[in-house]
């Protein structure tokens, strides 16, 4: 029968309730909770009979012996219902009401990221969690996360974060941002996002090196049938510390000192570029530790013209080398004749 079949989701569904101190669920109370998330999760409702009866199984000393007393209301003839002894549960690693009420935040921000192919792996994440612990969302929008659901490659991430989570080696055929397209086949280790695009690395078979593989560069890839390679190079957690960004060059640590226009230089204190950000007030300026790389130069032009490159000299040049590149575009664009034959002045 359906109702027995959601047995478990119901008693979690009290128990939470008789363990709540915070406030006196009636007998509607308890059937309305009940039926919010069964209703969510299946579809379906349990009627007043159903309730009862829980009730009367929860209190068996056969199943759970629990000590569920009606308290009557301050007002009117109606009880409320909960625990006498307010430490008892049915489960003995049973959440406290501040756990659930984190959980519940908690899917509400998974939450965001429904609906979209690249996240369907999420559904059953979150489905899990709202019927192992009977809790939900609030139904109204309070969080707004970035996201482009329109990018190539995010068909791709479900697939292959279970690839990486099951040490699955995978045929990738990628296309470079050049056009130059190649196989490779791949030991994934990890996967990361950065600047709303997602990044897998891992081991390439025939360089012997770590790869990094944007998703929207990769054409297609299928699981392969060949022993995976541990990863014994590298640790993750610390693998991105001295870098914006994903790329990791080979190069030194250097000291980069930045200075921002005073209109800029707040949002930069208020969100530092880099965890070693150091701030000078008097300077309006930015010191971070990092390898310099194609992200950092991003980064760097992002600010402009709010940013001025202080040190080292070497991305200083380079900075002033991309800036005069493209003042050559916009000052030739001067004397480019438009299509109904006037000019850019």
């Amino acid at each position: 029968m359906p109702t027995n079949k959601n047995a478990q989701l119901r008693y979690q569904i009290l128990d939470r309730c008789f363990s709540d101190f915070k406030h006196k669920y009636t007998f509607e109370d308890l059937k309305e909770k009940v039926n919010d998330a069964l209703y969510d999760l299946t579809g379906i409702e349990v009627s007043t009979r159903q309730i009862r009866a829980d009730i009367k199984y929860m209190r068996d000393r056969v199943t759970f012996d629990a000590p569920i007393k009606a308290y009557p209301m301050a007002v009117g003839k109606e009880h409320y219902y909960r625990y006498e002894d307010p430490n008892f549960t049915i489960y003995n690693n049973d959440m406290s009401i501040e756990e659930v009420n984190n959980l519940r935040s908690t899917i509400q921000m998974l939450g965001r990221y429904r609906g979209t192919p690249a996240n369907a792996w999420l559904e059953e994440v979150i489905s899990n969690l709202e019927y192992r612990f009977g809790v939900k969302a609030n139904a109204e929008n309070l969080i707004s996360f970035e996201q482009n659901e329109k990018l190539q490659g995010l068909e791709h991430l479900s697939d292959i974060i279970d690839a990486t989570v099951n040490h699955q080696p995978l045929k990738l055929h990628y296309r470079t941002f050049k056009g130059h397209e190649f196989e490779t086949i791949c030991h994934p280790y990890y996967v990361k996002q950065y600047n709303n695009r997602w990044f897998l690395l891992g081991k390439s078979a025939e360089y012997d090196t770590i790869g990094n593989y944007a998703l929207d560069r990769i054409v297609s890839f299928k699981k392969v049938d060949v022993p995976f390679c541990n990863n014994t190079q590298i640790n993750f957690d610390t693998y991105f510390d001295d870098v914006i960004g994903v790329t990791v060059p080979k190069g030194d640590i250097k000291t980069v000192v930045l200075r921002f226009s005073e209109n800029r230089f707040p949002y930069i204190v208020s969100k530092p570029l880099h965890q070693s950000q150091e701030v000078n007030l008097e300077e309006r300026t930015i010191t971070i530790k990092v390898k310099p790389n194609k992200e950092l130069d991003q980064l760097i032009f992002s600010f402009i013209p709010d940013v001025e490159v202080l040190s080292p000299q070497s991305l200083r040049d380079t900075i002033k080398e991309k800036i005069e590149e493209n003042l050559k575009k916009y000052l030739s664009a001067q004397n480019t004749p438009l299509n109904h034959g006037t000019f850019v002045q």
